[in-house]
């Protein structure tokens, strides 16, 4: 172990999923799926002695994907990555609190059914645990502490220089070097697919693994490219030129689905949100993930492109009329984590930005039974990305910004794999799936109605 405390496995609270952690009267139930914890460089019982430490550089230096929480007495702390969602809720005894700690909000409702206490219970009393951030709680019952939150991961803002070369190698080579350690902890026998749309991000992580395993010495025969078949939408032709060009072509595999089957009901009940976009985007990864589990029972690994767009701020600012391109520009993370922890637009309960909003990939994965991996979301790659002089390179052109991704990725391709990667304009995973000026066909854009939804779940 490198840069961590000593451990005192006394302190330790990892245990199955649903039990109680100890029996004191203050009670902490761990249901965060321990199983699903993906560490590189620790043990579990070692990450854990990270994160009760309370140290934020201990906690940076949990490499993979985690949501972990720790005690000590009365107090509790939990972290998490960017790509797990992690949520809580305080309710209350007569012979103390009782903190309840999920990925999901049904598992905390039904927890609280089981135990009489639902009464108490409402969605937006859940908290979410931001990424990036330890939260801290103290078990003194009534009335409810405030979390603490103490950030664990500052990355420098715009180190790197002008050169965009320099940048796109960078960049890439973090990007790889996630993919490779993921790829390492594979099964030699299990298959790989990436979710595909011929775009920028699943267009940059489909080649770097392609490349990655051809160093590693993995065959590339497990490897499969599967673009949404959603009746003439523009994905498929642009995922068949995107590998032809690069006699890729074979890898490639459709996914037909009926867009009469799309059923935004069931979508939200998977990613448990209701903010349009996401329920839509959401809507044709549960299409999309279906459609590979009823042809491929048995297959588990799958990566995509999610996070690329908030790394290298590719949104239409034009669409949000809270946004400039100099709050673009000049918030850290802005996309990763939305305004920030402690600002009057954060959400308690639903957190901001991706730390939010991934639930759109992260839930329609785990619902049908995949383990997913989204490398643009590792810190490592972030890093690089907000190391990009942005003002720089752009000096506030909305234009230019939305040029430099297709320019850093696609030179960060050729310098780490060799290969030439066409770029195509940038298009929402539900554009690619169905014709645009289709989608309010199947896909109301409505967000009340999709807000109202989500609550009649627990009416």
């Amino acid at each position: 172990m490198q840069g961590g405390p000593p451990i005192d496995k006394r302190k330790l609270n990892q245990k199955s999923q649903g039990n109680i952690v100890d029996q004191y009267i203050e009670r902490v139930v761990d249901l965060t799926e321990p199983e699903a914890n993906q560490i590189y460089n620790l043990s579990i019982e070692e990450a854990l002695a990270h994160l009760l430490s309370g140290t934020p550089d201990a906690v940076r230096n949990i490499h993979g994907s985690f949501a972990l929480i720790a005690r000590e007495g009365k107090t509790v702390r939990m972290a998490r990555s960017l790509d797990r969602p992690m949520r809580y809720f305080l309710a209350k005894r007569q012979e103390g609190p009782v903190l309840i700690v999920a990925p999901r909000i049904d598992s905390i409702y039904n927890w609280l059914k089981g135990e009489g206490l639902d009464s108490q219970f409402h969605p937006s009393y859940t908290r979410m645990v931001p990424a990036h951030y330890i939260v801290e709680l103290q078990l003194i019952g009534c009335p409810d502490p405030d979390p603490v939150y103490t950030r664990f991961f500052t990355p420098a803002m715009a180190s790197l220089s002008t050169d965009l070369d320099e940048i796109g190698k960078t960049y890439i080579a973090a990007l790889a070097k996630e993919i490779s350690q993921w790829l390492q902890r594979v099964p030699p026998s299990e298959p790989i697919g990436v979710c595909f749309s011929g775009g920028i991000d699943s267009g940059s992580v489909f080649l770097t693994t392609y490349h990655v395993m051809q160093r590693l010495g993995i065959r590339p025969s497990r490897l499969k490219a599967f673009v949404l078949d959603l009746d003439r939408g523009p994905d498929v032709a642009q995922a068949h030129a995107f590998l032809d060009t690069l006699n890729l072509g074979l890898f490639l595999e459709p996914i037909e689905a009926d867009p009469a089957a799309l059923n935004t009901e069931e979508t939200i009940r998977i990613v448990e949100d209701y903010k349009s976009l996401d329920v839509q985007s959401a809507t044709m990864a549960v299409a999309l993930c279906r459609g590979i589990r009823e042809r491929y029972p048995d297959w588990k690994y799958l990566l995509d492109g999610d996070g690329g767009d908030e790394n290298l701020k590719d949104y239409p600012i034009e669409e949000n009329p809270e946004l400039t391109i100099r709050s673009v520009v000049n918030n850290p993370m802005l996309y990763q984590e939305g305004w920030g922890v402690g600002k009057i637009k954060h959400s308690l309960t639903y957190s901001g930005g991706l730390s939010r909003s991934y639930t759109r990939t992260y839930a329609p994965a785990h619902h049908f039974g995949f383990s997913g991996f989204s490398p643009y979301t590792r810190p490592n790659v972030i890093a690089v990305a907000e190391a990009i002089p942005f003002i720089g390179l752009t000096d506030y052109s909305v234009e230019r910004l939305y040029d430099l991704k297709g320019e850093i990725v696609s030179r960060g391709i050729a310098a780490v794999t060799g290969m030439k990667m066409p770029v195509y304009p940038k298009r929402r995973f539900q554009h690619g799936a169905i014709p645009v000026e289709s989608l309010p066909n199947w896909l109301p854009f409505r967000e009340a109605d999709y807000r109202k939804q989500f609550l009649s779940l627990y009416l």
